[in-house]
This record gives structure tokens, C-alpha cells and sequence, in this order.
């Protein structure tokens, strides 16, 4: 009989002394078999053991800290793929191993989410997130962690509780997490990038303009499945609609963007005269080198460095910052780039304009400091992601945003307006 097989058995043993002994001698072998036993109860029906084999799981738990971290991260992905996998942390954590293992997550546990009526705590949340999820490691995974921000970032103001700032300091955290338990190098970008995004998308609004759609989808792209049904997941609202509502905002932004992609697919990514402006601009004659240079910026649309159909200044001060123009002295380059990519005349009637007033400056990409985010009361000001050429004004629905980001460690200061897809107050 295979060990899971020897595993699964142990849900139907009697609650006596032999089977404590059982499970004890089998925790001191190899102590990840505790969190075998979790990842039986998530694959089978949610039943637990024998009270015998909780109680010598919670006795044994210092065991765990001989177990090679590798193996328990292991562990903890398979149980986090079972179908009541929200039985199974449960049980972790009456045994105490979640407080071992994730002291981040047991912080959850009684968290109020919001005062003045019954609600889950953050934990019970939690739980629901992850059994709601796809059945996708990494997107189990960030649901897992998706919240443990909130323990930290709590306050309580007249108004209720609030989390500002629980994405993004919960992607901070799992970074402890991740030296805990190793994940591979793009696993770990991958949740990271999930726990502090998820917020995102419940941001949007049909007020959202194309440029701020269009944003949204270049920035998220790496991981924007995983992030629009990690959103899905984070919806447990009792609230008669709520959920409904939610579910159709996220699909009418996949629909848009899909649409937007497939609109952009006709259109060239760059202006009709972008080459006489770069002849005249760096002064070059025709040549092949003209072709070359468009070559180098339709490449750069394609990846995302630059956005498509942008004014020609745009692209060529690009082209002065690139370094890729023969012959240009660098302090030229200096100039066009500093100017950005306007010739002598509007770069100065830019000026004029700006010491004028005439001149409107970049609008915010976070929620105001009055507001928390909460889609229910809407805010004056553009929405997360529509800081762009095209305004995206518009009320806040649903989460803030953080800024973007690579999926690397770096993080951006550009903080979020919280709310949860529930509406929570953060």
C-alpha cells in the first residue's frame, strides 16, 4: 500500500491509543506526513481524522521544524489543490501547525472585517477564497496569502475598518514567506505579483476610458488570467446581488479588453508621419536607417516599453533616450529627450502654455487620502489606471491599485485605495 494510500487510511482508524501511537511514529519518521494527513482530509470529503489523530498532530507539531522546508511547501501545494481544501486548513489550524508554518495567517484568525454587524473574521474569508478558487497552484497559492496584509494595516475610524495599504504590504510579507518555504524564482514573482494586484481589477468602471483599459492590460498581462480569476475567487458577499454585480464588472472589463486587443490588432502601433519626424528631428536623409528605427519602436509597442498610436514626440524622444540615432551627440540627445521629442518652436510654446496655466497636470493613480476606496460611495477624481493622455475620469468601483509592476521584488511606493470585493470598508 502506497504511503497517501497508508494516509487515507488514517481517516478511518478508531479513536484509540493505538492509532495516537500510530500517527505519533509516523510524525517522528517524516513530520511533513501531518500535513499528508491535511492534504487527505482537502482530497477526500472534508472529514476529519479520529480525535486521537488531531490531538497527537497537535502534540507533535514541534516536529515540524526538522522537516526540510522544501518538502513542506511541498506538502502544502497538494492539499491546497484538494476540492475541500477549506476543511483541511481548518484543521491545520486546531492543530496548531498553521501557527508554525504560517503565524502570518493565524494572526487572521477572529480579525474582525467589519464592525457593526456578524461577518466572517479574516481567516473564515480567507478559507472561502481559496476552495472559490481555480484549481491552479499559483492562483490557490495567492488566495492563500492574498490577505495576510490586513493584520498589520488594520485601523478603526468612525467610519469602520479599514486596510490601506494591505496588498501591498502583504506582498512584503510573503517575501519572509517565501524565504520560510523556497518557491522558484517565477513562482514566487507570480504570487507576489497576484497578493499585491489583487485589488485591481474589482477597481473597474465602465468610466474607465480605452487608455486606461488598455493600461490595465499591458501592465497585468504576465499574470492577467490568474489576476481576473483570483478577483473571482475573492468575492464571499452575503449580500443579496453583491457577488452577481461584482462578477459582471470583471467580466465586462475581460470583454473590453479582448475587444480593445483585437481593435488594436487592425490598427498600425505607430502615427502615419512618425518617420518624417524622425528625419526631421535627428536631420537624416530617406534611408533604410528610417525603416530600421520604426522597426526598433514597433518592437518596443509590441512588448509594452512604449504605448501605440502616441503623438510623434513621443516616439522620438525615445529614439534620443535609446541611443540607437548614428552621429547624435549626447548632448543633443539631452535636448530632444528633455524636450520630449518637440522640435525648438513647440517645446517652447509647450512652455509658455505650461507657465500660463493652460497646461493641466498628470492626474493621481491613487485613491484620494479622504477616501477608502469603498465602490458605494464614489469619489470626484479619475479612477485607478485612467492617469493617462486620455484623463480616465470616473468613479472608483470596487479595489484600488497599486501601480504597476514587473513581477519582481521592487516595490512601488504608489499605494492603494482598499476595499474588498465585498465592499468591506479598507
Amino acid at each position: 500500500m502506497s504511503p497517501s494510500a497508508e494516509v487515507q487510511g488514517l481517516l478511518r482508524l478508531p479513536n484509540n491509543a493505538d492509532t495516537a501511537a500510530r500517527v505519533q511514529a509516523w510524525a517522528e519518521a517524516n513530520p511533513v506526513v501531518l500535513f499528508d494527513i491535511a492534504t487527505a482530509i482537502a482530497s477526500g470529503d472534508g472529514v476529519w481524522p479520529a480525535e486521537a489523530v488531531t490531538r497527537t498532530a497537535h502534540d507533535a507539531v514541534g516536529l515540524v521544524a526538522r522537516a526540510a522546508p522544501a518538502d513542506v511547501r511541498a506538502a502544502i501545494g497538494e492539499m491546497l489543490m484538494g476540492r475541500e481544501v477549506d476543511h483541511a486548513l481548518e484543521w491545520l489550524r486546531q492543530t496548531g501547525l498553521l501557527a508554525v508554518v504560517f503565524p502570518e495567517l493565524e494572526a487572521t484568525v477572529h480579525l474582525v472585517q467589519e464592525t457593526g454587524r456578524q461577518h466572517k473574521d479574516v481567516w473564515g474569508h480567507t478559507k472561502q477564497v481559496v476552495k472559490q478558487a481555480v484549481r491552479r497552484p499559483l492562483v490557490r497559492w495567492a488566495a492563500l496569502l492574498h490577505d495576510i496584509g490586513k493584520v498589520p494595516t488594520r485601523t478603526f475610524t468612525t467610519d469602520g475598518v479599514h486596510f490601506h495599504g494591505h496588498a501591498e504590504v502583504g506582498a512584503r510579507m510573503f517575501d519572509k514567506v517565501s524565504q520560510r518555504l523556497p518557491f522558484d524564482r517565477d513562482d514566487r514573482r507570480t504570487i507576489r505579483f497576484l497578493i499585491r494586484h489583487h485589488l485591481r481589477s474589482n477597481q473597474y468602471s465602465s468610466q474607465w476610458t480605452d487608455s486606461a483599459v488598455r493600461r490595465f492590460h499591458r501592465e497585468m498581462l504576465p499574470h492577467l488570467r490568474d489576476l481576473l480569476d483570483l478577483s473571482r475567487a475573492d468575492i464571499t458577499s452575503k449580500r443579496p446581488g453583491r457577488r452577481k454585480q461584482i462578477l459582471e464588472q470583471i467580466s465586462a472589463l475581460s470583454d473590453r479588453m479582448e475587444r480593445l486587443a483585437e481593435e488594436d490588432a487592425r490598427l498600425p502601433p505607430l502615427p502615419g508621419g512618425v518617420g518624417n519626424a524622425i528625419m526631421e528631428t535627428f536631420r537624416l536623409p530617406p534611408s533604410r536607417l528610417i525603416g530600421d528605427l520604426k522597426r526598433y519602436l514597433e518592437e518596443q509597442v509590441a512588448t509594452g516599453a512604449l504605448e501605440a498610436r502616441r503623438e510623434d514626440a513621443y516616439y522620438v524622444a525615445h529614439l534620443a533616450r535609446s541611443g540607437r540615432v548614428p552621429g547624435l551627440e549626447p548632448e543633443e540627445a539631452a535636448r530632444i529627450a528633455g524636450a520630449g521629442g518637440l522640435d525648438d518652436e513647440a517645446a517652447a510654446a509647450a512652455l509658455d502654455a505650461e507657465r500660463a496655466g493652460d497646461l493641466a497636470g498628470p492626474a493621481p493613480e491613487v485613491e484620494p487620502e479622504d477616501h477608502d476606496g469603498d465602490p458605494e460611495r464614489p469619489h470626484d477624481g479619475p479612477a485607478p489606471c485612467g492617469a493617462d493622455g486620455e484623463g480616465g475620469g470616473g468613479h472608483g468601483h470596487g479595489h484600488g491599485h497599486d501601480g504597476g509592476d514587473d513581477g519582481g521584488d521592487d516595490d512601488d511606493p504608489a499605494a492603494v485605495g482598499e476595499v474588498d470585493p465585498d465592499g468591506h470598508r479598507h
